[in-house]
């Protein structure tokens, strides 16, 4: 009797793996190759690169990386636990001399494939091709000779290399990598055509707000479109990037999600199983006739033969049911994902805490709101046993009988805050910040720093015989600015002074992390003082703007039920950096900005994500906002160029920042461009200029056929010229 596998059960795991962590990236693997196989798998997939971790970087370019991923290979091959179960695990291999990224199948000691990827990723916050090449010669394969630590191990001194799907006893299994999933040529439609049921991928994919919807709908297509089965598998956590991995690891199957791994845990290890059945895959197929269609002249894959069955003889197991994502709102993410990257910083970087320079002011709170949110999940998860958790903040807090059981306890211990006034700063944000400390539960701070200033500003005065003056007293731009970045800049001194001392003052050992809190519009009009408290160690709110961070402190208001952040929300922003007038606030954020940050978010979006310079800008823009008229529009669409190119400078030394948009202006990984510029930009305005004529002098032949912003421009002039 011929037995034709049914119902199988597969694992997808989500690792919270560290760049260059060898031992710590093995011991994850083992983790999640035992728990697979106590929840029935007879197949293991595991992320991208999990052996030495993704954001490796121009590590890939040194051997150790090669000879140490073989090394954690060898021990994967010999451990007990990874016998008898197909173990997918990623890593990068040299074959002639040439880089792969790769993922290699095991089953038993023997290597059964490795498959190199053959779609790199290369935009934004990606660099693949700096240090791996595509591997180009679809369905062929080649030998690959074993390194002679893994052939003492295998017995095996050539294995396939290449485009190649893995065919067991019952059923056919076939590799994605990451990318391969989103090209326009994905792998697994040549692949499904081939009579692959089980399409698998390893991913490293970064979180960014609103984007899961992203991820999940490609993987239903992919066997809405296809049929079969889709495994995928994603890291989580901060490797020691920018970045953010954010889980989701998933199966479908036939269009449908019957595992769903989490997309934020604080857990180093999460496996999930789902049991399918087979004959619903081919069914499925079948049904679909433009598909058999297809499948008839599809050229086949090489295919490698194992004796091994993923298929179990119990017909009556029940196989795992569909359901609905339940997705995350953005305000969610933002107290989720930035709070678990801080959390894996802290844990990993060896410091005591953080230090948060707290002003009262929405930016500043929001990062407070976040760390809140991380002692939160702390406490949650060490509530439900993780003892790898309890053992990390009982590091940090220097205590090994801690156990942290409240949220703001804890926050006592691993954040403090400070308001570092001057005689510009007001009583209401001194009191927003301490209500707001108060409430969130940190060791607060109060100082004022203007002994400090009045130093700095007297070796200025002792040297060249002059004293500066604001505006308000009579000075002169120059003079102005030159005294607000004064006290910018003595705040960040003091920021590190206390965050190198103040546990010491506590009595206990190490330092603590400085928190930057300059969000991603601000970062792009540069609307701060180089080195000043914006500097710090890390920022959590780098890649956010202005209005999701809004949004984000209404969250935290019923969220965590932090009233204090009413008033926060309410209060217009101001650095207060210029004098007091008749001791009420005369400073505005939007005032020195010159535009409001509702519309500098719409000038991030259209310069990052939809490529525009100063005239697709303004040619957007002009039938965007129809209620301004065409000179109006340049007007603005040049302040903001101009801004933005005189403060360019200052992106090259932004504090590393949570990527949580292709929005951030973040140089180092995601925004590069130059950093000096002919800031009147000559030509483009011209351009603009240009454009602006034509629109105003433009006067529709037929009523009928102008445009309504036609219509609306030429009214607007008319208008003007009146009033003028």
């Amino acid at each position: 009797m011929v037995k034709m596998g049914r119902k199988i059960t597969i694992a997808t795991c989500t690792l919270n793996q560290w760049s260059m962590d060898f031992e710590g990236n093995l011991s994850r693997i083992l983790q999640s190759v035992q728990e697979a196989k106590s929840k029935g798998a007879t197949y293991r997939l595991g992320p991208e690169l999990e052996i030495c971790g993704y954001g490796c970087a121009d590590h890939f370019h040194e051997s150790d990386t090669f000879l140490h991923s073989w090394q954690v290979l060898a021990e994967l091959l010999v451990a007990p636990d990874c016998q008898n179960i197909i173990c997918d695990v990623g890593m990068p291999v040299m074959h002639k001399n040439v880089a792969y990224n790769c993922r290699i199948m095991f089953l038993n000691k023997k290597i059964l494939l490795i498959r190199p990827k053959m779609m790199l990723c290369n935009d934004y916050n990606y660099r693949e091709t700096r240090w791996f090449t595509a591997w180009r010669k679809e369905r062929e394969t080649e030998d690959f000779c074993l390194p002679r630590m893994i052939q003492d191990i295998t017995e095996q001194i050539k294995v396939p290399i290449g485009d190649a799907v893995t065919s067991t006893l019952d059923t056919c299994i076939g590799s994605e990598i990451c990318e391969e999933l989103k090209n326009c040529e994905s792998r697994h439609v040549k692949m499904a055509l081939d009579g692959v049921e089980i399409i698998t991928n390893s991913c490293a994919s970064h979180h960014e707000l609103r984007k899961a919807y992203v991820r999940v709908d490609l993987i239903k297509l992919a066997t809405m479109k296809c049929g079969g089965v889709y495994v995928f598998a994603n890291l989580m956590g901060c490797d020691g990037e920018r970045v953010f991995y954010d889980g989701c690891s998933m199966i479908s199957v036939n269009g449908e999600i019957v595992s769903q791994g989490p997309q934020f845990t604080l857990q180093d290890v999460t496996v999930n199983v789902a049991t399918v059945d087979l004959e619903d895959a081919r069914a499925y197929r079948n049904s679909m006739r433009s598909f058999c269609d297809r499948n008839a002249a599809a050229p086949s894959f090489p295919r490698v033969h194992v004796d091994f069955c993923l298929s179990s003889d119990d017909y009556f197991l029940p196989t795992t049911q569909p359901f609905d994502w339940q997705y995350h709102s953005a305000e969610e993410e933002i107290s989720l994902g930035p709070a678990i990257w801080l959390w894996d910083y802290v844990r990993r970087s060896g410091q005591g805490g953080f230090f948060l320079p707290l002003s009262g002011g929405i930016d500043s709170s929001s990062t407070a709101c976040i760390v809140a949110s991380m002692c939160r999940l702390v406490c949650a998860e060490v509530q439900k046993g993780d003892t790898h958790v309890l053992s990390d903040v009982r590091r940090i807090v220097s205590d090994q009988n801690y156990f942290p059981t409240d949220p703001q306890e804890l926050a006592g211990r691993v954040l403090t805050t400070c308001y570092m006034g001057t005689e510009n700063s007001t009583e209401d944000t001194k009191s927003r910040a301490a209500e707001l400390a108060k409430q969130i539960g940190s060791f607060h701070l109060s100082v004022t720093i203007d002994v400090a200033v009045a130093a700095v500003i007297g070796v200025f005065t002792a040297t060249l015989k002059l004293v500066p003056k604001f505006k308000a007293h009579g000075g002169g731009l120059r003079e102005n600015l030159a005294l607000q970045n004064v006290q910018a800049r003595v705040r960040m001194i003091v920021a590190y002074l206390f965050a190198q001392l103040s546990l010491w003052a506590r009595g206990r050992p190490g330092g603590l992390l400085v928190l930057g809190s300059a969000n991603a519009d601000e970062g792009l009009r540069g609307n701060m003082t180089k080195y000043d408290c914006s500097s710090a160690d890390i920022n959590l709110i780098g890649g956010i703007s202005k209005t999701d961070i809004r949004r984000f402190i209404k969250f935290c208001t019923s969220k965590f039920n932090f009233s204090a952040l009413e008033r926060i929300y309410n209060a217009p922003p101001t650095a207060e950096l210029e004098p007091l007038a008749d001791g009420k606030l005369a400073q505005t954020d939007e005032k020195d900005l010159g535009m409001t940050y509702e519309e500098l978010s719409i000038y991030g979006r259209l310069r990052k994500q939809q490529g525009c310079g100063p005239y697709s800008m303004f040619c957007k823009l002009v039938h965007m906002w129809n209620w301004l008229t065409p000179e109006q529009v340049a007007d603005k669409v040049k302040h903001f160029f101009r801004s933005y190119s005189i403060n360019r400078h200052k992106m090259t030394t932004l504090t590393p920042s949570y990527h949580a948009d292709t929005n951030s202006s973040d140089d180092n990984r995601n925004d590069h461009r130059q950093f000096l510029y002919n800031v009147s930009w000559p030509w483009q305005f011209t351009c603009i200029d240009t454009q602006v004529k034509r629109l105003m002098n433009y006067v529709p032949s037929s009523q009928g056929q102008a445009s309504n912003h036609s219509g609306k421009f030429l009214k607007g002039t008319r208008q003007n010229n009146m009033a003028t």
